[in-house]
């Protein structure tokens, strides 16, 4: 009977052993040999001898490598600011890498494939570059269809992004058709406010985000309507029943201060991320030659308009401060003095008179300073542009702001007051040509219209504006004009559109 051995070993002994035994075979001359060739298998049959060899191994899988795509407005690289994932770590798709921030917001990266990671190419605080592999990841060969490589696309945006970056902390959920709409328009699913269950965006959440972006008017999204209670619904009608719950507004934590802690020596440190954009913007800043203007305000009556509709608005979930009267006011004075929505170009030939007023609103975070807008305010009332300050306050403390809420601003206001204060000296943010920084609101001894002293809630204004277009009449009039909305908030109501 005849004998059969299985050996198993790697390929290319195999292959060798092999030759090895045919030229054994031919050169003594022996029993001719006859060479049967299968996939991975030899066999060499010697009379009634027969051994066969087989060698299997694991198919290697394909390793990608992950490139950092543009991420917008021209930017080139960017701080990895912290690692999700680390070095054999198993992935699938949108779930986090990393975080990396650059001068204009932190993004979180994510994964566009299923695998393990294989390499990790920078450590936490180094620069990354766009079109740069960022990682490497081992994947199925499923997954890869022929050659993919990282376009860095400017300024539209590549697919990539919208499906593989988001801003911190959220991932984006939406259907096929939302996210090919997103697409169509340039829009990041990241930047948009998800109306749907457990933040999923809707196809009316970024026709809104469009409308925002362009003035469009779109047909408004039905509201609940508010209905007060009537004295007898509120009064109890037995002991034991208790008052319905009011809806609070979100609540925005408040920076904790650190303790100081002293070490005793210097140390040196790179200026990088957002600090590194105010340098670059204020280094700007220095070549416009600054007219400052400033004034108070009485808003007493404004002060008690706010106290009535404070409650009205938390009943809808929103917290109304005074900003969006300022804003909106400010918007208000912008129609009629177009020059301080405009920008001026860096030969100084050309003035650009912006139709949308998107007002900043310089906000201190954790980050730094950063100056978030609310888009088209223009066309916006005072309750929705509560609502978006809302939102831009709670996603600044959070660290989350996008590049669409930190870009496009036209006009700027500075509210230095929270903090303290009662004057300042703001500075314009380019191609901004003014700016506004408003003080604390202190109770003072006032004279009314028949020579009484009365207690009077003053606020201080302080304008900056760019004298090599705006003079200081004009600088007057508009801050005249926004201070009499404010010492009279009814006014407003005539020019609202």
């Amino acid at each position: 009977m005849a004998t059969v051995i299985t050996v198993r070993g790697p390929f290319a002994f195999m292959r060798r052993l092999v030759s090895a035994r045919l030229h054994r075979h031919c050169c003594s001359k022996v029993q001719a040999a006859c060479f049967v060739s299968q996939p991975y298998s030899y066999s060499l049959i010697a009379g009634q001898q027969h051994r066969f060899f087989r060698t299997s191994y694991v198919a290697a899988r394909p390793v990608m490598q992950f490139k950092l795509s543009d991420i917008g407005e021209g930017i080139m690289e960017v701080t990895v600011k912290e690692w999700y994932v680390k070095e054999g770590d198993k992935v699938s798709q949108f779930d986090s890498i990393c975080e990396v921030q650059s001068d204009k917001a932190s993004v979180t990266i994510t994964s566009r494939y299923d695998g393990i990671i294989r390499k990790l190419y920078y450590d936490v605080d180094s620069i990354a570059f766009v079109g740069k592999p960022l990682v490497d990841i081992e994947t199925d060969a499923g997954q890869v269809e022929g050659p993919q490589e990282d376009v860095v696309e400017t300024p539209a945006m590549s697919q990539e992004e919208h499906t593989h970056q988001e801003i911190k902390g959220h991932k984006t959920q939406a259907t096929p058709a939302v996210r090919r709409l997103a697409m169509e328009n340039n829009i990041k699913l990241s930047e948009v406010v998800g109306t749907g269950k457990d933040g999923r965006i809707l196809k009316e959440d970024i026709l809104h985000f469009i409308a925002r972006q362009t003035g469009a008017i779109l047909p408004p999204a039905p509201f609940q309507e508010i209905r007060l209670p009537s004295p007898e619904a509120v009064a109890p009608s037995t002991p034991a029943a208790k008052p319905k719950e009011k809806m609070t507004p979100p609540s925005i934590p408040t920076p904790s201060i650190p303790k100081p802690v002293f070490t005793g020596k210097d140390h040196t440190e790179p200026i990088k991320g957002f600090q590194k954009a105010m340098v670059k913007t204020m280094s700007a800043a220095l070549k416009i030659p600054h007219f400052g203007y400033k004034d108070e305000v009485d808003l007493s009556q404004l002060v008690r308009l706010r106290s009535e509709l404070k409650g009205l608005t938390e009943s809808r979930g929103v917290k109304l401060s005074y900003m969006p009267f300022f804003i909106k006011a400010a918007s208000l004075g912008l129609l009629h003095f177009p020059i301080l929505n405009s920008s001026l170009d860096d030969n100084c030939t050309n003035i650009t008179y912006k139709a949308a007023h998107n007002i900043g609103l310089a906000m201190d975070t954790s980050q730094g300073l950063l100056v978030p807008n609310v888009k088209n305010v223009q066309m916006l009332s005072v309750f929705e542009i509560a609502v978006e300050l809302n939102r831009l306050q709670t996603l600044g403390a959070a660290g989350q702001l996008g590049t669409a809420d930190l870009t496009g601003g036209t006009f700027t206001i500075s509210n230095i007051g929270s903090i303290g204060g009662t004057y300042a000296k703001p500075v314009i943010l380019p191609p901004e040509v003014a700016i506004g920084a408003l003080g604390k609101i202190q109770v003072l001894p006032r004279f009314n219209h028949k020579g009484d002293v009365v207690k009077a809630h003053i606020m201080n204004v302080s304008w900056s504006a760019d004298h090599r277009i705006i003079d200081g009449a004009t600088m007057s009039r508009f801050s005249n004009l926004w201070r009499s909305y404010l010492e009279n908030p009814a006014s407003m109501v005539l020019d609202l559109k």
